[in-house]
């Protein structure tokens, strides 16, 4: 068998299960240096082998399979912590209510699914139009305050809100 080539049994094996037996204990053990935390960085490794999986096309003609998956992790950790960023946003909300105010369990999940999908909903847009759109939606601020906040000007907070109206509209129907 010629230098470099792979063993036998690998030759007609899934290039995605090659990728995961060669890298997935690598990412793991990235995940867990970046998380410090063992669980969820097995959630994130397994995510973002299901990313792999939804474009198993790529994954023969990688020529750097770490860095691939490290793009890819990025992502799902970049979501991670705007998630628990969101979710500690809530919990603060509902630690400074009037305890009469405290929404019952059931209440509190149905908000919960609700912050999740507008979560989702948000993560579709750039990041930049992103912020524009919640510092206007959820902290007041005017196109003007936006524009200096962003180092950005006027015409472009405009453009980033219509991006976030035009997002808002299409999941409705």
């Amino acid at each position: 068998m010629p230098a470099g080539s792979p063993p036998r049994s690998q030759t007609s094996a899934d290039p995605v299960q090659v990728l995961y037996t060669a890298h997935h204990g690598w990412l793991l053990g990235l995940l867990r240096r970046r998380l410090n935390c063992p669980h969820g960085a097995a959630d994130l490794a397994h995510d973002t082998f299901v990313r792999v999986l939804q474009r198993p096309e790529v994954v023969p003609d990688l020529r750097e399979p770490r860095a691939y998956l490290t793009t890819i992790a990025r992502g799902l950790l970049h979501d991670h912590w705007r998630r628990r960023s969101l979710e500690q946003v809530w919990l603060d909300t509902l630690a400074a209510l009037p305890e009469d105010m405290v929404p019952s369990p059931e209440e509190t999940q149905s908000l919960r699914e609700t912050l999740q999908q507008l979560d989702d909903m948000l993560g579709r847009l750039a990041p930049k139009a992103r912020e524009a759109f919640v510092l206007s939606q959820l902290q007041g601020l005017g196109y003007a305050q936006i524009a200096t906040q962003l180092n950005v000007s006027e015409r472009t907070v405009k453009r980033y809100m219509a991006q976030g109206f035009e997002l808002c509209l299409t999941l409705m129907d």
